[in-house]
């Protein structure tokens, strides 16, 4: 059996980043895209360039009196907020990164709950800069545009002005120690059902868990990164620094229209996504399959391939290059985290050549609590803990399912200025993650549900909406759904087990020509008859539908809020 990889630890991340400024010197760590109009230019920026750039704006920083501050970033992924939040990091300042797409109101309440000092923005985002800014309820003082902006400091004009303090000898920024067991990252959780919650995190958390990624995932200074993951979420804010510990060219897409176009362009082998996008991407070449009549070739291409594999003979990437090619042919690594995952989905990446493994974490773990990795993978697992991690399932029921907690130096400081909501979820160093699964016999672990999502039937039975829902969404026209337990009119006690869905006007379109909804709903209910309701025992059968063409109410970080959806639906009930 394989062996872990040899990695170098580091405290903090300012050591990971010098390191790999020294390691990589010359490899490129960035490619902005400039576009004006048509025409289309590329800028470079190497490792060593990235860590003198870091230095230059933080010396200005310091030097503008922000040092032991509190800096937020609010902006799309692009170099830029890379660039400020390194920036933050690598002189001790707090780190606030910012959901972008907050309302007015949530973001003011951020930034005054935070207490941050100052602000890295995002031009595009200027109108609720400035009504915060006219509001003048929270503790800004310096407002720093990503751009030249007429009226405001800008990231490129301060690290210009911080290159000539530095060529001067200011070297404070430079010399500033670190102290990786303190507060310096304020992140918020997206909240899907309360006001969210403010994590409290250690450059030693998040070292530690770029250290486990590094001992068993194979990413390679050869390989490219498409950032897609926002930033401002721990899970691409983290797989940010993965990517630069290990030399990695790091580039931005263009939006979710473009990733296939962007994936060709920047010559993407390494791909880091949450569900929604990565099965988005296997549902658009499966189309493309069955668009060109040839499914049936494919399943038996794959059969071949998967026989040969037990002899160790792979020939799927030569077998399956014009599917890798449609993922712009350099496609070889998949990471996907944040939600459950289809398993039918990671099976099909792989059956085609290309790598794809599951991951497990929160915000309060820095995140990555367990992953599927080069030595042990089992489908439709979450993999195993990470090597630094414990991991226990407590509460056991009869199925061996229980509550994850876990512990170990990714686990959060706790939540800021919450000792409340620390203690419900922090005790003896373990956290509770308030999600169900179990072990199996060789310590691959497999998530249930949410406690909360739990419905429980007056039988006792318990169901998980999360595993229903996966089937449901297999469906050709659904685009998405949830699953609940609506009240029984004829039994108080008990609930029916329910299910909204979302259906695809254009895969309808496509597939059924003009029809009505009544319609609709018969070919969708029909499937869920047959196709769902008879691979699960019968009392996870679905017994009734809603059905609708507006999309579920979700976070920003795109999980649905069962709550408001529950309440919007018993009250339409």
């Amino acid at each position: 059996m394989k062996k872990e990889r040899e990695v170098q630890e580091f405290k903090n991340i300012k050591e990971i980043i010098y390191n790999s400024a020294k390691k990589y010197a010359d490899h490129i760590a960035f490619i902005i895209k400039h576009q004006e109009g048509k025409n289309k230019t590329y800028e470079n920026i190497t490792y060593k360039t990235f860590l003198d750039q870091i230095n230059s704006l933080g010396t200005k920083l310091f030097n503008m009196g922000l040092k032991n501050k509190r800096i937020a970033v609010l902006g799309r992924n692009r170099y830029e907020w890379a660039l400020g939040h390194l920036t933050n990091l690598l002189g001790g300042i707090i780190s606030v990164p910012l959901d972008k797409d907050l309302q007015v109101d949530e973001l003011e309440s951020s930034l005054i709950r935070s207490k941050a000092d100052a602000i890295f923005f995002d031009e595009k985002y200027i109108e609720k800069i400035e009504e915060i800014k006219s509001r003048n309820n929270t503790n800004l003082k310096e407002y720093i545009c990503m751009a030249k902006l007429p009226g405001y400091n800008d990231i490129h004009t301060l690290r210009e002005e911080g290159k000539q303090l530095l060529e001067q000898g200011n070297k404070e920024y430079i010399l500033a120690k670190i102290n990786e067991n303190e507060m310096n990252i304020l992140l918020f959780t997206s909240g899907t059902t309360s006001k969210s919650k403010a994590v409290m995190l250690s450059q030693k958390n998040i070292a530690s868990n770029v250290y486990a990624m590094q001992r068993v995932e194979g990413i390679y200074d050869t390989d490219s990164n498409l950032a897609f993951l926002p930033f401002h979420h721990i899970f691409g804010s983290t797989a940010l620094i993965v990517m630069l510990a290990c030399g990695v060219r790091t580039s931005f897409p263009d939006g979710l229209r473009y990733v296939a176009q962007n994936l060709k362009e920047y010559e993407v082998s390494v791909f880091v996504g949450v569900p929604l996008l990565v099965e988005a991407i296997y549902n658009k070449v499966m189309k493309e399959i069955e668009k060109q009549g040839k499914t049936k070739l494919i399943n038996v291409a794959t059969k071949v391939s998967n026989f040969l594999l037990k002899f160790h003979i792979d020939i799927r990437r030569k077998l399956f290059k014009q599917i890798i090619d449609n993922l712009g042919g350099k496609m070889r690594f998949v990471i996907s985290g944040g939600a459950p995952l289809d398993p039918e989905v990671q099976k099909g990446f792989n059956n085609f050549g290309i790598r794809m493994i599951q991951g497990y974490g929160l915000t309060e773990t820095s995140p990555v609590i367990c992953a599927e990795n080069d030595f042990k993978t089992r489908n439709g697992s979450i993999g195993v803990p990470m090597e630094n991690v414990t991991v226990e399932i407590v509460n056991k029921d009869e199925n061996g399912i229980g509550e994850l907690r876990a512990k170990g130096p990714n686990v959060m400081l706790g939540y800021y200025e919450n000792k409340e909501e620390t203690n419900k979820v922090l005790k003896d160093g373990w956290f509770y993650t308030g999600d169900l699964g179990y072990m199996d016999k060789d310590g691959f672990i497999f998530i249930t549900g949410r406690q909360k999502n739990m419905i429980v039937l007056k039988n006792g039975k318990k169901v998980f909406p999360e595993e229903v829902e996966t089937l449901v969404n297999r469906i050709d026209i659904v685009e998405e759904c949830m699953v609940f337990g609506m009240p029984d009119e004829n039994d108080k006690n008990d609930v029916k087990l329910s299910v909204k869905v979302v259906y695809n006007k254009d895969e309808v379109k496509e597939k059924y020509g003009d029809i009505s909804e009544e319609e609709i709903r018969n070919i969708i209910w029909d499937k869920i008859k047959n196709d769902v309701n008879t691979t699960v025992p019968r009392y996870k059968h679905i017994m009734n539908m809603i059905l609708t063409d507006k999309e579920l109410i979700k976070t920003t970080t795109k999980k649905v809020k069962r709550n408001e959806e529950l309440k919007e639906i018993l009250g339409n009930a």
